[in-house]
C-alpha cells in the first residue's frame, strides 16, 4: 500500500509540473517528425501481464526497400537523441504509474518477445510491476550488458523496500541530470537481447 501511494502522489504531482514541458515536446516532435507524437508499444507488466506503454517518440518509421525498419541509428532523430539522454521522453510514462501499470521504480519493461527468451532466474524481474525507473537504470543504464542488467532486476526483487525505492529515485534524478549510460557502446540504445549464448 505505501509503495502504491507513493506511486500515486509522485506521479500525479510529477504530470501537472511536466504538463508546460511536455506540451513544448509534443509540439517540437510535431514539427520535426510530424504524427504521431507518442510512440506506444505493448509492454509485459506483472506477470506477464500486458499494457501499452507511452513515451516521445523519439525515431522516424523509417524502412528499407523490403519494409523492415532501419537500425536504430538510422531512425533516431537529433531531437530524439536529445530527449532520450535526458530522459524526456520518459515522462508520458507518468500516466501509466498513475494508471497502475507500472512502478515508480521496479525492472524496466522490455520487448514482449523477451520474456520467451529469459531463463527462470531472469524472468523472476516479472514478479513485481515494471518500474519509471530501476537498480539497473541507476547502476549503468544501457552501457551495463544484459546479463548485468538481469542480475540487478532480480536482485531488487529480492531486496525491495521503501528505503530503497528512496535511494534509487534519488540516484535517478542524479543520473537525469548528468545523462550518462544512454547508449550501449556502439550502439544507438541497446542491442536485442536473444536470449543466454545468443546474445
Amino acid at each position: 500500500m505505501g509503495k502504491r501511494f507513493l506511486d500515486v502522489v509522485v506521479s500525479a504531482l510529477g504530470l501537472a509540473v511536466s504538463a508546460p514541458l511536455m506540451a513544448v515536446v509534443a509540439g517540437a516532435i510535431r514539427l520535426t517528425a510530424g504524427s504521431p507524437v507518442l510512440y506506444s508499444q505493448v509492454r509485459p507488466g506483472r506477470f506477464g501481464a500486458p499494457f501499452v506503454l507511452r513515451k516521445f517518440r523519439t525515431m522516424r518509421d523509417a524502412r528499407d526497400e523490403g519494409g523492415a525498419l532501419l537500425p536504430d541509428a538510422d531512425r533516431l532523430t537529433r531531437l530524439g537523441a536529445f530527449l532520450r539522454r535526458w530522459s524526456i521522453d520518459e515522462l508520458p510514462e507518468l500516466w501509466n504509474v498513475l494508471r497502475g501499470d507500472m512502478s515508480l521504480v521496479g525492472p524496466r519493461p522490455l520487448l514482449p518477445e523477451y520474456t520467451e527468451r529469459y531463463t527462470p532466474h531472469q524472468a523472476r524481474r516479472l514478479e513485481v510491476k515494471p518500474g519509471l525507473t530501476g537498480l539497473a537504470q541507476v547502476s549503468g543504464r544501457n552501457a551495463l550488458s544484459w546479463e548485468e542488467r538481469f542480475n540487478l532486476d532480480v536482485w531488487y526483487v529480492d531486496h525491495q523496500s521503501p528505503g530503497l525505492d528512496l535511494k534509487i529515485l534519488a540516484a535517478t534524478l542524479w543520473h537525469g541530470v548528468t545523462g550518462r549510460g544512454v547508449s550501449a557502446r556502439g550502439h544507438a540504445t541497446m542491442p536485442e537481447f536473444k536470449g543466454v549464448g545468443r546474445g
